[in-house]
């Protein structure tokens, strides 16, 4: 019998001599000393929110990949006084719509649907030049004078934010504010992707439960010089209606790169670099367009033009697809 377990031992023995050891416990306190380029794990979590199919964000926008933990901690912004960014306060059209900014901070209060954007936006630079940050405490609004806070309730929670108001937005015809992640995140507007609100600024120094008695603003009334300034801008942007010469492209000085043709108007601003934070917006808003769309300074105005297309028919269907998305329809130029 012991010379028939003999072998067998040893054969056993031979195995374990062979095998693979086992893996370290990567979690242990030894193997984080041995091993010292190990990280520990950072304080994020994963998006929990089910995204509601056509919410008020913009499209293929959405959360971060890595959610900050404790949004519910970050305070609202701090309304104090704070000089007025003056390229923001300059009259402009979007989409064929003109808008005039406020110039100083007044009383306002006006109800509609809030939506918010996120990571597609992450890090560009707003209106008023800083990035954007989509865990701050912020919002675009498109006639707010800038900066400037305002006071956002939803009205189906009943929930409160103060957020500093910092760029242009949303040119969608039925919102009435743009939200950071943080700020819809807090008012419950994340899983639809937006929310009717109501929206009242805070002009910092003022009793914080100042109340106002309308609930929809009345219009905008502008002084002498904005209209002078808009008409000036309306006539200008007539001219556009007819056959014009070639503009050079922002940031080249050859005419050659701005072929003649049939394209789409945009945006019009007096400021550059207010047409080209529209035209980063709509980038990424309309990622389905095909064509260029490029800035064209002439005659004090920054123009923002897509195109060219090869017939008035065919710009007309890409208009048709703008107004579809966003409610507004651009302007069909020939240059």
């Amino acid at each position: 019998m012991t010379r028939l377990l003999a072998p067998l031992t040893l054969a056993l023995l031979l195995a374990a001599c062979g095998s693979t050891p086992p893996a370290p416990l990567q979690n242990s306190t030894v193997d984080r000393e041995k091993q010292p380029n190990l990280k520990s794990p950072t304080p994020t979590r994963k998006p929990t929110a089910v995204l509601k199919r056509g919410g008020g964000f913009y499209k293929d926008d959405g959360p971060a990949d890595d959610i900050p933990d404790g949004l519910e901690d970050i305070p609202d912004a701090e309304p104090k006084w704070e000089p007025l960014h003056k390229p923001a306060t300059k009259p402009y059209v979007v989409l064929g719509k003109e808008y005039v900014p406020n110039t100083a901070l007044k009383p306002y209060k006006a109800r509609g649907i809030a939506s918010w954007y996120g990571k597609k936006f992450h890090g560009q630079k707003t209106s008023i030049g800083e990035p954007y940050d989509m865990f701050a405490m912020t919002a675009a609004h498109p006639t707010l004078a800038l900066p400037s806070y305002v006071r956002v309730t939803g009205l189906q929670s009943g929930k409160s934010v103060i957020v500093r108001v910092t760029d242009r937005g949303p040119f969608h015809a039925d919102r009435v504010i743009d939200l950071s992640y943080t700020a819809a995140y807090k008012l419950g507007l994340i899983n639809g992707g937006s929310g009717q609100v109501e929206v009242e600024a805070i002009i910092p120094g003022e009793l914080a439960g100042t109340a106002y008695a309308q609930v929809t603003p009345p219009p905008r009334v502008a002084s002498n010089a904005e209209k002078d300034e808009i008409e000036q801008l309306a006539k200008r942007m007539a001219l556009e209606e007819q056959p014009m010469q070639t503009l050079p492209v922002a940031g080249t000085t050859s005419d050659a790169s701005a072929a003649k043709g049939i394209y789409l108007q945009l945006g019009a601003f007096s400021s550059a670099d207010n047409a080209e934070n529209l035209k980063n917006h709509l980038l990424r808003e309309l990622d389905w367009l095909t064509e260029s769309m490029r800035v064209n300074p002439g005659g004090g105005i920054h123009r923002l033009h897509l195109g060219p297309y090869a017939s008035r028919s065919d710009a007309d269907r890409v208009a048709e697809k703008i107004r579809a998305a966003l409610g507004y329809r651009p302007t069909v130029v020939t240059r």
